[in-house]
Formats: structure tokens, sequence, C-alpha cells
């Protein structure tokens, strides 16, 4: 409720809709959006079609000058006022969080938490210095480089960190001067899509310079091929992003890519086991391991290993399964049956080929309890392939030299951690770690608003998104020379 008494948002005004221009039907229909944990309708969402797609491109196209013109003063106003009203309605979010994402409700309050914060970061990227005066080529004259908005930015959001992900691009992007078109995932449309939309409608954002557009891989080929489209921002798994960097890449855009992760948490023999292990539970098991930043291997010096397993495992079996909206569960049930499946299958496939299970491994509908394996070889899928589920494949190492060549075998390179109890000794395995971020004594899972988020290898595409890196990705050079004076 607003502080009017006015129910927030209105979903007799946004049900069944999109939003571009205001909010109206779409030609692509309607999609229903279901509770995971209880497999209930929650609400009904537009569905975007190539062609909503097309005028939502052409109206963003239309508003982007405008817009780009505006003072950094107006936008930043309009960020303040966007967090101003998440703060204000903070309870909403986190109830469709929850429900639609399925995660607990401390995942919810994390996800609002580090939406503020990039919105509190774009509100400085707005005004930062983005030009350089240069060595004029003729005595006299005037030779001025400066960044300029893109035009149209294309967002396509996934659904594990819906509201966060769908800010940590839209408020940057907004900030420098851009048009957006977000695409938010179909399983989480309401909390990464219709609440952002009108968040920013509230917050006096301009008519046509977002347009939220929900829908599934036809929608986002859509967004990435539109010719307005300048530029698409995409999160998600890496064989989509493959795809998504093809359609872009046939109209020569800029492509910024967020993928998967195969990531170590290495533990040496030196590091407080107790902490690790905690460090270890809350980065594969938090939010059900359903992150790209979650640890998908336990690499533990061979001293240490029964008791960092001994110590995993009760944190695992600490975790009460069940609906994330009831106290006391720390585990909701995975997204989607098709991704329940899948996880069942790389364990099930691992243990056929000698891996054990030391607690949990059986799945009960959308439910999979948080799960220790250890005897996992380089050739089981739990070693290979990214489980994103609440999987913690435990392996052994004996010296720091096979610790990382364990932690290097893969194609991807997201994120790391190193524990060990000499911070100089870990930061020194962490430079021999091919990855884009590595977290020292801490979980691997780690985000900040001001940090360069992303990945080496397969994990993404050279890009950053956030700190000063979100300035360069949203912008782009213009260089003027001039006789004389300007």
């Amino acid at each position: 409720m607003t502080g009017n008494g006015k129910r927030w948002p209105d979903q007799a005004e946004w049900a069944g809709k999109i939003y571009s221009s205001g909010w109206r039907a779409s030609d692509g229909g309607t999609r229903q959006v279901i509770e995971p944990a209880t497999g209930h309708a929650l609400a009904e969402v537009g569905v975007a079609s190539p062609a909503d797609v097309a005028r939502a491109g052409a109206r963003a196209a239309q508003a982007a000058g405008d817009w780009a013109a505006a003072a950094p003063s107006e936008r930043i106003e309009v960020l303040l006022r966007a967090s101003s009203a998440l703060r204000e309605h903070s309870a909403t979010f986190r109830d469709w969080i929850v429900r639609e994402s399925a995660g607990v409700p401390a995942k919810g309050d994390y996800e609002i938490t580090a939406a503020l914060a990039q919105l509190t970061h774009a509100v400085g990227l707005a005004s930062l210095p983005r030009g350089e005066v240069l060595a004029p080529q003729t005595p006299g004259g005037t030779s001025l480089a400066w960044r300029v908005p893109l035009g149209v930015v294309g967002v396509i959001n996934p659904w594990n960190a819906p509201l966060l992900f769908a800010v940590r691009a839209l408020a940057p992007a907004l900030a420098l001067g851009n048009t957006v078109l977000l695409k938010p995932d179909p399983l989480t449309p309401v909390s990464g899509g219709v609440l952002v939309a009108q968040l920013f409608e509230d917050a006096g954002l301009p008519d046509g310079v977002l347009h939220v557009l929900p829908g599934g891989a036809q929608t986002g080929q859509a967004v990435a091929a539109d010719p307005h489209v300048a530029m698409v921002a995409f999160t998600g798994s890496a064989e989509v992003g493959r795809v998504v960097a093809r359609v872009a890449g046939e109209g020569l855009k800029r492509v910024v890519l967020e993928l998967g992760g195969k990531n170590s948490l290495v533990v040496l023999e030196d590091a407080d086991v107790d902490a690790a292990a905690l460090a270890g539970a809350v980065s594969s098991f938090g939010y059900q391991g359903q992150a790209c930043v979650a640890a998908g291997r336990h690499l533990i010096h061979a001293d240490l290993v029964e008791a960092y397993t001994d110590a995993l495992i009760a944190h695992a079996r600490a975790l009460r399964v069940g609906d994330p909206r009831l106290d006391g569960v720390g585990i909701g049930p995975i997204i989607s049956e098709r991704l329940a499946t899948r996880i069942e299958r790389i364990v099930d496939e691992s243990v056929a080929g000698g891996a054990r299970v030391l607690t949990g491994g059986r799945r009960d509908g959308l439910f999979y309890p948080p799960t220790v394996l250890d005897r996992v070889d380089r050739a089981m899928p739990a070693f290979t392939e990214e489980i994103f589920g609440p999987v913690a494949p435990v392996i052994p190492f004996h010296s720091e030299a096979e610790a990382v060549a364990i932690a290097n075998d893969t194609a991807y390179g997201l994120t790391a951690a190193v524990h060990s109890g000499s911070v100089p000794r870990a930061t020194a395995v962490a430079g021999r770690l091919r990855t884009g971020m590595v977290h020292i004594n801490d979980v691997s899972a780690k985000d900040a608003a001001n940090a360069p988020f992303g990945g080496m290898g397969i994990s993404g595409n050279g890009s950053r998104i956030g700190g000063t890196a979100s300035l360069e990705e949203f912008t782009q050079w213009r260089w003027m020379t001039a006789p004389g004076p300007v």
C-alpha cells in the first residue's frame, strides 16, 4: 500500500499487459506467473511479441535524444525518487521475490539492499567527468573527446536475482542517458519487470525511456536483433549467451555478457576449518545454489578434508527445506522442473561414475535438499558442469599447485574464494586462478555496486558491469576538432 492507502502496484492496471508508453495489451498474448513452492498462479502478465518489441524499439529511439540531452540533475532526481519508492515498497518487492523466485525472505532483503546500492552508485555516474581535452593538431585549434550515450540499450534479465540484475543494468544505463528495453525472464516477470516499471513510472521517468517486455526466447532474440538497439546486456547461461551474441553480432552491436561459472572454494591446510565450511555452505546452498557465483567445487587440502566435510554436512542437514514463506525454512524449491531434473541428472550420473552422496541427493518434486558429494573425479558431471543447485562436490588436494590446476580445469572463469590463515599466501594463490573475481577468506558469491563484475573464459566476453566499468560499457567516445576555440 502507498502512504495514501492506494494499493501498490495496482494489479488491475498491469495484469495481462506489457509496459511500453504506459500499460497496454500485447500482441504476444499473456502468461501466468506460477509460484514454484505451491504451483499456484500468482498473476498474469503480457508477453511481448516481435511486433511489440519493434514498436518499443522505435519509441525508445524517439525518446533517446531528449533523455540524452536532459541535465544530469534531472536524471539524478529520477534515480533518487526511484530509490525512495523502492524503500517505501520494499515489503511488496520482498513478497514478490520470495513467491516468484522461491528464495527465502533474506534473499529478498539482499536483492532490495543491493538494488538500492546500485541506484545510489548510478547517481554518481550521472555526473562523472566523461571527456578529455586533447592536444590540437593545429596551433590555436581545439580537440575534444567525450563519452556519449549509446542510445537504446536492451537488457535481458535472468530469473535468479530478478530485481537486482534488472536495476544493475537499468540504473547506469538511464543515469548515462540511454533509453532501455528490459526483457524480464518469463519465470519472474513481476519482480524483474512489472514492479521495476511501476517504480520508475512513479519516479517520473519520461514516457518512452523505459519499456518492459516480458517473454521467452523469441522476445529476447527480437530485443537483440532490433535495429534501434545499440547494445545488449545479457545475464544468464553461456549457452543462451552465445545465441544472444550471434543475434546481436549480426547488427554489429555491443554485447555485455555475464554468464555462468564453475567456481572453486579453495581451503589451504592453515585455514580456519569452521569458518571455511560456513563460507562453503553459504556459497553452495544459499538460494538453492541457483547463482552464477555459487561454489561448484570445494577444493580442500587432504589434511583438512575430513573435518571440513563433517562441518559442511552439519550445515547442510541444519537447513530446513520447504516453502520459503514459512518460518525456519532455509532452502526453497528449485525454480522449475527442467532445472530440478538437470540437477538430479548431474548427481545421479556422478554417483553412477563412483561419487558418493554424504547427505541429501534425493529430490521431492521441486525440492532438492542440500547435498554433499565426495569421491568426485574430473570426468564426472559434478566436476565439469555448472550444477545450479544446492550440491557441493568435495575434492581433496595435496599441494597449492594441484589446487590451482584443479580450479583452473574448466572453461569458465567467473569467481573463486581462497581460505588460509595467511592472507598474503591466499592472495598469492588467488593470483594464479583464472577468474574475473576472487575473494579471500570469504564466500565465492559476492557483489558490490562499485565493483567491475564479470568473468574470464566462457563466463563472459571480457565485458564488466558495475563501478566505473558501467561508464565504459554504456557510453561511447565522440571526438571533435575545430580550427579555433569553441
